[in-house]
C-alpha cells in the first residue's frame, strides 16, 4: 500500500506547484519598481514613463496560472528532484542538453525558471530592436517577475511549501506575509544596474544561491515551532466553505526575527538584476533611442519631479515609511453599466491556496503615464418607467 501511495502523493504535490507564486503582488511590483531606480539616465526616463503599466504587468504571470496550463512550471526549478547531494552538478545549464539528459516532459514538470528568464530576456532585446514599445513594456514586467521568483529559495525544492516538513504556509509566509507586513524595515536601496555579459551564469548563480538559503529556511521555523504551540502558531479562516490554515502574526513576527534579513537581501538583490538584464537587453539591442519612442519625446517638468522625489526616497531608503511604493497604493473600484474592456482588464485575481491574501492592484501614476482616451458608450438604463438610452463616458482600456 506505501508503495502505491508515495508515487501518487508525489504526483499530487507537484501538480500543486503551480498555486505557489513567487513574492505575491506587493513583492513582484515592489522590485519592479525599484528596478526602474536603478536604470542610467538613457533609459531611465522611457521606464519611468511607463513605470505604471510595467510595474501592473508584472504580476501577469501569475494572473493567468488558472487560464494557462504550460505556465505553473515557469515559476520554478526543483533542484532537489534531480540530486539531493549534488544538483548542480548534475543539470545541464543549456536547455537543449537538459533536455537530452532528462526530457523536455521531466523539465516542465519540476520547473524551467532559469531558462525562461532567458527567453523573456531575449524576447525584450528583439522587442529593443523592433522599437516595439508595446512589447518592451510587456517583456520587461514578464522579465521582471521570472527573475523575482529566483530569487526565492522556495522556488528551488520540491517542498516549496513546507508540505513534506508539516511546515505547511511556508511559502506565502516568506514571500508575501513577511515583506507586506515588515517593508518599513527593509533596506530597498541596492546597486545601479550593470551590463551582464553571461546571463546563462548569471541566471544559474542566482538559483544556486537560493537553493543555498533553503536549509535556513526551514530551520529558523523549525526552531520557532518547538517552542510556539499549534493554537498560538497557526490561525485559521473560513471561506466558501472551506477552512484553510496560515501562519500567525505572532509566528510572523518570530520568523522575521530568524530569517527578515534573508528575505530583505534576496529582494533587494532581485531589483539590481531585474535592471541589469533590462539594460543589458537594450545594450545588446544596439542601445536605441528610447526618446524617440517616447511623445512627448522628454520627460515633462512634472515627470522630472516625480522621479526626483521618489529617487531621492529611494536612496534614503525611505519609500515605504513616504507610502510612495505603487503597491502601496489602492484603486478604488468604479462600477460603470456596460463599461467595454478588454478580457484582461475584466478577469480577477486567481485564488491561491491558503496564500496570504493579495493587495489591491495598484494605482496609475498620473505623472508617470499618459491619460486614456475617453470615449463616450451608449448604454442602456433600466428605470420604473422603462429602458431609456443614455450616453456615458468610458476610459478606452489602456492595452
Amino acid at each position: 500500500m506505501k508503495k502505491t501511495l508515495l508515487p501518487l502523493l508525489l504526483a499530487a504535490l507537484i501538480l500543486a506547484h503551480g498555486t505557489a507564486s513567487g513574492w505575491g503582488f506587493f513583492g513582484h511590483r515592489t522590485i519592479t519598481q525599484i528596478a526602474v531606480y536603478e536604470l542610467p539616465a538613457t533609459m531611465q526616463a522611457f521606464y519611468f514613463r511607463h513605470m505604471a503599466e510595467v510595474v501592473r504587468l508584472s504580476t501577469a504571470p501569475d494572473e493567468r496560472r488558472n487560464d494557462d496550463p504550460t505556465e505553473a512550471p515557469k515559476h520554478f526549478i526543483d533542484m532537489d528532484h534531480y540530486s539531493e547531494s549534488n544538483p548542480f552538478g548534475k543539470m545541464p545549464r543549456q536547455y537543449d542538453e537538459a533536455v537530452a539528459k532528462f526530457s523536455a516532459d521531466t523539465l516542465k514538470k519540476y520547473g524551467t525558471v532559469p531558462w525562461v528568464i532567458l527567453e523573456m530576456k531575449d524576447n525584450l532585446t528583439e522587442a529593443f530592436r523592433q522599437r516595439d514599445t508595446l512589447n518592451i513594456v510587456k517583456y520587461s514586467a514578464e522579465l521582471s517577475h521570472y527573475v523575482a521568483d529566483s530569487f526565492v529559495p522556495l522556488h528551488t525544492t520540491i517542498n516549496y511549501d513546507g508540505q513534506l516538513t508539516d511546515q505547511k504556509g511556508l511559502h506565502s509566509l516568506w514571500e508575501s506575509q513577511l515583506p507586506e507586513k515588515y517593508i518599513n524595515d527593509y533596506n530597498l536601496t541596492a546597486e545601479d544596474a550593470k551590463y551582464i555579459k553571461d546571463p546563462l551564469n548569471a541566471v544559474w548563480t542566482t538559483v544556486q544561491r537560493s537553493y543555498g538559503f533553503l536549509g535556513e529556511t526551514f530551520d529558523r521555523a523549525s526552531k520557532i515551532e518547538k517552542v510556539m504551540k499549534p493554537d498560538v502558531r497557526f490561525t485559521f479562516s473560513h471561506k466558501y466553505g472551506k477552512t484553510s490554515r496560515r501562519y500567525s502574526d505572532a509566528f510572523a513576527a518570530e520568523y522575521e526575527k530568524e530569517v527578515g534579513g534573508m528575505v530583505d537581501n534576496r529582494m533587494k538583490e532581485a531589483t539590481t538584476m531585474v535592471a541589469s538584464l533590462w539594460l543589458t537587453a537594450w545594450q545588446d539591442a544596439g542601445k536605441p533611442d528610447l526618446g524617440s519612442m517616447m511623445t512627448p519625446s522628454k520627460p515633462t517638468k512634472e515627470e522630472k519631479e516625480k522621479l526626483s522625489t521618489e529617487v531621492s526616497a529611494w536612496k534614503k531608503n525611505t519609500l515605504a515609511q513616504d507610502q510612495l511604493l505603487l503597491a502601496q497604493q489602492k484603486v478604488k473600484k468604479v462600477e460603470a453599466v456596460d463599461e467595454i474592456k478588454s478580457a484582461k482588464d475584466m478577469a480577477e485575481p486567481p485564488a491561491e491556496a491558503e496564500a496570504t491574501p493579495e493587495p489591491t492592484p495598484a494605482a496609475p501614476a498620473a505623472a508617470t503615464t499618459p491619460a486614456a482616451p475617453v470615449e463616450k458608450v451608449k448604454v442602456k438604463v433600466k428605470t420604473k418607467a422603462g429602458s431609456e438610452k443614455a450616453k456615458q463616458k468610458a476610459s478606452t482600456p489602456s492595452w
